[in-house]
């Protein structure tokens, strides 16, 4: 394999790409103008407003306190039910993805601890939740980081609440910050399936592909110059999404090497899907299409531009088979939620895909066929 030949033939694509002011616009600028004109709109409401069930076990001035805090929060709004309700019943009933239960007791601990400084007082609240409900996830999320802000203010002590899901320290939760990944899904996403989906139609239609086989350049190397310009597009318009994120909106995420892994599998899987496109639909025009049919409906149904929780349950169903959904949940995960554990997951998921299609689009991309 020739690195001289693959860098050549990236350099032809850079100074094509520069060329064609279009492709400028609505590879690099068009997600910019995204995210200027949602972060715009939402600016003033950057907060997202959940539901939250509340069963108050221990009915106390105390655990009162608690619930009002979380409700002046501004970040639930909340429903309480009686004490004598089963709450898992109640969730199934009434379709409730998390139910947070305080436990009798509750004032009794925190009355040992402050007064009586008892430092192995505690008391152990409880989520009832539906581990299916991204919603119930968030939620989970944002009420650890509100106990975990409590025990840090009881400094030097051991913890006084402790809960039954997993701790991730969730940062002030606004649209923007949501809406940033999702952005980054989707213009890498864009970049990967029409880059090569245009090119190869077009080089397939004009019959350049067939003389491509009399060239130096081997099927291998021709590939791997693609995906590497399609990875540089990619990181390029990655790192301009963030850089006006971060100067006009103050965005709360952390840059990791997650990061760039998500990135990449996303131009893998994508163009591992346009090389299959290419193969079957090899009009450039049909391609197109037939891109323009797996983007958009990907783009609206996988969470880029909202939760999931907001839309209907079996769409919400159909998004967790879309391979940018992983890609989307798997960068706020570890960008913003910083739990790399569902990140590792959703990297497994969308691995797993690029892997398959893009061994597929290999394999489908046979030169000799097109002589």
């Amino acid at each position: 394999m020739n690195a001289r030949i693959i860098f050549a033939n990236i350099v032809i694509h850079v100074k094509g790409f520069i060329r064609a002011k279009e492709a400028v616009f609505f590879t690099l600028l068009f997600p910019i103008l995204l995210v200027l004109l949602f972060g715009a709109i939402f600016q003033n409401e950057d907060d997202v407003h959940f539901d939250l069930v509340v069963q108050d076990l221990d009915a106390t001035n105390t655990s009162a306190k608690l619930v009002k805090m979380l409700e002046l929060n501004g970040t639930f709004t909340i429903t309480k039910i009686n004490s004598s309700k089963d709450a898992v019943e109640y969730a199934k009933e009434n379709k409730v993805n998390l139910v947070l239960i305080i436990p009798k007791g509750y004032e009794e601990a925190f009355f040992k601890r402050m007064v009586l400084n008892d430092m192995n007082a505690s008391v152990n609240v409880t989520y009832v939740y539906d581990p299916s409900s991204s919603s119930a996830t968030t939620k989970m999320q944002i009420l650890n980081s509100v106990f975990m802000q409590m025990n840090q203010n009881l400094s030097g002590a051991p913890p006084i609440i402790s809960i039954t899901s997993k701790s991730v320290l969730v940062k002030k939760y606004k649209y923007i910050d949501f809406f940033v990944p999702g952005i980054i899904a989707m213009a890498s996403m864009s970049m990967s399936l029409f880059g090569t989906v245009s090119m190869n139609a077009e080089l397939r239609q004009k019959g350049i592909i067939r003389k491509l086989a009399t060239t130096p350049i081997t099927r291998a190397e021709w590939i791997l110059s693609n995906i590497s310009y399609q990875i540089l597009l990619s990181f390029i318009s990655t790192a301009l999404i963030l850089i006006v994120s971060f100067a006009v909106f103050d965005v709360s995420l952390t840059i990791n090497l997650w990061l760039g892994v998500f990135v990449i599998l996303n131009v893998f899987a994508f163009a591992g899907l346009g090389m299959l496109l290419t193969r079957f639909a090899k009009e450039a025009e049909s391609a197109s299409a037939a891109a323009n049919a797996i983007m958009f409906p990907m783009m609206f149904l996988a969470g880029t531009f909202f939760p999931l929780e907001t839309m209907p349950d079996f769409l919400a169903l159909i998004a967790k088979i879309l391979p940018l959904y992983y890609v989307n949940e798997g960068l706020r995960n570890s960008m913003f939620f910083l739990d790399y554990t569902a990140s590792a997951f959703d990297a497994a998921v969308i691995g797993t895909f690029a892997f398959v299609v893009f061994v597929l689009g290999l394999f489908a991309t046979d030169w000799k066929s097109d002589e």
